[in-house]
Protein backbone atom coordinates (compact mmCIF):
# COMPACT_ATOMS: atom_id res chain seq x y z
CA UNK A 1 0.00 0.00 0.00
CA UNK A 2 1.36 3.44 0.93
CA UNK A 3 4.34 4.21 3.32
CA UNK A 4 3.35 6.66 5.92
CA UNK A 5 6.36 9.22 4.94
CA UNK A 6 5.68 8.44 0.61
CA UNK A 7 7.39 11.32 -1.18
CA UNK A 8 6.06 11.94 -3.47
CA UNK A 9 2.91 10.92 -3.06
CA UNK A 10 2.12 8.01 -5.64
CA UNK A 11 -1.88 6.84 -4.76
CA UNK A 12 -0.91 3.06 -6.34
CA UNK A 13 -3.82 0.62 -7.22
CA UNK A 14 -4.57 -0.72 -4.09
CA UNK A 15 -5.14 2.68 -2.26
CA UNK A 16 -7.26 3.77 -5.26
CA UNK A 17 -9.39 0.94 -5.04
CA UNK A 18 -10.07 1.42 -1.17
CA UNK A 19 -10.42 5.81 -1.38
CA UNK A 20 -13.27 4.79 -4.31
CA UNK A 21 -14.84 1.97 -2.41
CA UNK A 22 -15.67 4.07 0.44
CA UNK A 23 -19.56 5.20 0.68
CA UNK A 24 -18.55 8.46 2.72
CA UNK A 25 -15.70 10.24 3.57
CA UNK A 26 -15.48 13.82 5.06
CA UNK A 27 -13.41 16.63 3.90
CA UNK A 28 -11.84 19.65 6.20
CA UNK A 29 -11.55 23.10 4.94
CA UNK A 30 -10.69 26.40 7.09
CA UNK A 31 -10.31 29.90 6.61
CA UNK A 32 -7.04 31.26 6.81
CA UNK A 33 -7.83 33.56 9.55
CA UNK A 34 -8.18 31.88 13.08
CA UNK A 35 -11.24 33.70 13.84
CA UNK A 36 -13.05 31.90 10.98
CA UNK A 37 -15.39 28.74 11.34
CA UNK A 38 -13.13 25.31 10.10
CA UNK A 39 -15.48 22.97 8.33
CA UNK A 40 -15.76 19.72 7.95
CA UNK A 41 -18.45 17.98 5.50
CA UNK A 42 -19.67 14.29 4.95
CA UNK A 43 -19.41 13.14 1.23
CA UNK A 44 -20.35 10.30 -0.41
CA UNK A 45 -23.14 8.86 -3.16
CA UNK A 46 -22.98 8.30 -6.81
CA UNK A 47 -19.22 7.55 -6.93
CA UNK A 48 -18.67 10.74 -6.41
CA UNK A 49 -14.87 10.54 -5.80
CA UNK A 50 -12.63 9.74 -8.35
CA UNK A 51 -8.70 9.11 -8.45
CA UNK A 52 -7.32 11.22 -11.47
CA UNK A 53 -3.70 10.27 -11.08
CA UNK A 54 -0.85 8.97 -8.97
CA UNK A 55 -1.00 12.37 -6.91
CA UNK A 56 -4.85 13.53 -7.90
CA UNK A 57 -8.41 13.24 -7.10
CA UNK A 58 -11.17 14.43 -8.06
CA UNK A 59 -14.97 14.60 -6.15
CA UNK A 60 -18.43 16.28 -6.99
CA UNK A 61 -19.55 18.88 -5.40
CA UNK A 62 -23.03 19.06 -5.41
CA UNK A 63 -25.31 22.09 -4.82
CA UNK A 64 -26.32 22.03 -1.20
CA UNK A 65 -26.71 24.27 2.00
CA UNK A 66 -23.48 25.84 2.49
CA UNK A 67 -20.50 26.64 0.45
CA UNK A 68 -17.14 26.60 3.13
CA UNK A 69 -15.56 24.05 1.55
CA UNK A 70 -15.42 26.40 -1.75
CA UNK A 71 -15.17 29.43 -0.22
CA UNK A 72 -11.89 28.06 1.96
CA UNK A 73 -10.62 26.63 -1.17
CA UNK A 74 -10.99 29.86 -3.35
CA UNK A 75 -9.01 31.79 -0.35
CA UNK A 76 -6.05 29.63 0.82
CA UNK A 77 -6.46 26.22 -1.49
CA UNK A 78 -5.55 23.55 2.13
CA UNK A 79 -7.62 20.76 2.40
CA UNK A 80 -7.95 17.63 3.96
CA UNK A 81 -9.81 14.23 3.04
CA UNK A 82 -10.71 11.49 5.59
CA UNK A 83 -11.98 7.89 4.63
CA UNK A 84 -12.73 5.49 7.54
CA UNK A 85 -13.23 1.69 7.08
CA UNK A 86 -16.76 0.48 8.50
CA UNK A 87 -15.86 -2.80 6.72
CA UNK A 88 -14.15 -5.91 9.05
CA UNK A 89 -11.02 -4.83 7.72
CA UNK A 90 -10.00 -1.52 10.24
CA UNK A 91 -8.10 1.54 8.40
CA UNK A 92 -8.03 5.33 8.30
CA UNK A 93 -6.58 7.12 5.20
CA UNK A 94 -5.89 11.02 5.36
CA UNK A 95 -5.35 13.10 2.15
CA UNK A 96 -3.54 16.24 2.79
CA UNK A 97 -3.20 18.60 -0.75
CA UNK A 98 -4.21 21.76 -2.36
CA UNK A 99 -7.78 21.66 -3.74
CA UNK A 100 -9.15 23.76 -7.22
CA UNK A 101 -12.67 24.11 -7.57
CA UNK A 102 -13.37 23.85 -11.02
CA UNK A 103 -16.75 25.12 -11.15
CA UNK A 104 -19.82 23.80 -14.19
CA UNK A 105 -19.41 25.25 -17.44
CA UNK A 106 -15.36 26.18 -16.92
CA UNK A 107 -12.65 24.19 -18.69
CA UNK A 108 -11.88 22.63 -15.59
CA UNK A 109 -14.94 21.11 -15.00
CA UNK A 110 -15.26 19.42 -18.95
CA UNK A 111 -12.02 18.12 -18.37
CA UNK A 112 -12.71 16.11 -14.87
CA UNK A 113 -16.31 15.28 -16.23
CA UNK A 114 -15.44 12.03 -18.11
CA UNK A 115 -14.41 10.71 -14.69
CA UNK A 116 -18.19 10.44 -13.51
CA UNK A 117 -21.74 9.34 -14.05
CA UNK A 118 -24.28 11.58 -12.74
CA UNK A 119 -23.50 15.42 -12.60
CA UNK A 120 -26.89 16.62 -11.97
CA UNK A 121 -26.93 19.07 -9.51
CA UNK A 122 -23.19 19.54 -9.68
CA UNK A 123 -22.07 22.93 -8.83
CA UNK A 124 -18.58 22.23 -9.26
CA UNK A 125 -15.76 19.31 -9.53
CA UNK A 126 -13.14 19.56 -6.85
CA UNK A 127 -9.59 18.60 -7.50
CA UNK A 128 -7.56 17.53 -5.03
CA UNK A 129 -3.34 17.55 -5.84
CA UNK A 130 -2.15 15.20 -2.83
CA UNK A 131 0.94 16.37 -1.12
CA UNK A 132 0.59 13.58 1.41
CA UNK A 133 -1.58 10.68 2.31
CA UNK A 134 -1.12 8.70 5.79
CA UNK A 135 -2.68 5.77 7.25
CA UNK A 136 -3.78 4.83 10.89
CA UNK A 137 -4.86 1.12 12.42
CA UNK A 138 -8.75 2.88 12.26
CA UNK A 139 -9.25 0.02 15.37
CA UNK A 140 -11.84 2.48 17.06
CA UNK A 141 -13.86 2.77 14.36
CA UNK A 142 -17.08 0.72 14.61
CA UNK A 143 -18.33 -1.77 11.70
CA UNK A 144 -21.89 -1.21 10.11
CA UNK A 145 -23.50 -3.75 8.44
CA UNK A 146 -24.91 -1.47 5.99
CA UNK A 147 -24.78 2.27 4.75
CA UNK A 148 -27.29 2.86 2.41
CA UNK A 149 -27.41 5.60 -0.02
CA UNK A 150 -29.99 7.89 0.70
CA UNK A 151 -31.86 9.22 -1.94
CA UNK A 152 -33.21 12.88 -0.32
CA UNK A 153 -30.44 14.45 -1.50
CA UNK A 154 -31.15 13.05 -5.18
CA UNK A 155 -34.57 14.00 -5.16
CA UNK A 156 -34.40 17.29 -4.15
CA UNK A 157 -31.99 17.83 -6.67
CA UNK A 158 -34.41 16.46 -9.45
CA UNK A 159 -37.39 18.54 -8.17
CA UNK A 160 -35.28 21.89 -7.97
CA UNK A 161 -33.84 21.39 -11.85
CA UNK A 162 -31.56 23.43 -13.57
CA UNK A 163 -32.82 26.80 -12.99
CA UNK A 164 -34.25 26.09 -9.53
CA UNK A 165 -31.31 24.79 -8.69
CA UNK A 166 -28.87 27.93 -10.12
CA UNK A 167 -31.39 30.56 -8.68
CA UNK A 168 -30.60 28.47 -5.51
CA UNK A 169 -26.92 28.79 -5.45
CA UNK A 170 -27.44 32.48 -6.24
CA UNK A 171 -29.33 32.60 -2.90
CA UNK A 172 -27.38 30.18 -0.61
CA UNK A 173 -24.02 29.39 -1.80
CA UNK A 174 -22.56 33.47 -2.72
CA UNK A 175 -20.85 33.17 0.58
CA UNK A 176 -19.85 30.95 3.29
CA UNK A 177 -20.96 31.56 7.37
CA UNK A 178 -17.60 33.84 7.32
CA UNK A 179 -18.17 36.16 4.43
CA UNK A 180 -15.57 34.54 2.06
CA UNK A 181 -16.88 34.79 -1.24
CA UNK A 182 -17.78 30.98 -3.14
CA UNK A 183 -20.01 30.80 -5.75
CA UNK A 184 -21.08 33.73 -8.05
CA UNK A 185 -19.92 37.70 -7.27
CA UNK A 186 -20.08 38.24 -3.25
Amino acid sequence: MLSLMSTPVVVDAELAAFLESQPVFFVATAPASLDGRINCSPKGNDASLRVTGNDRLAFVDYTGSGAETTAHLRENGRITLMFASFSERPQIIRIYGIGTVHEVNTHGFAELAHHFQNLHGARSIIEVEISEARKSCGFGVPTANSLDTRTKMRDWLDAKGDEGLSSYRTRHNRVSIDGLPAFGPA
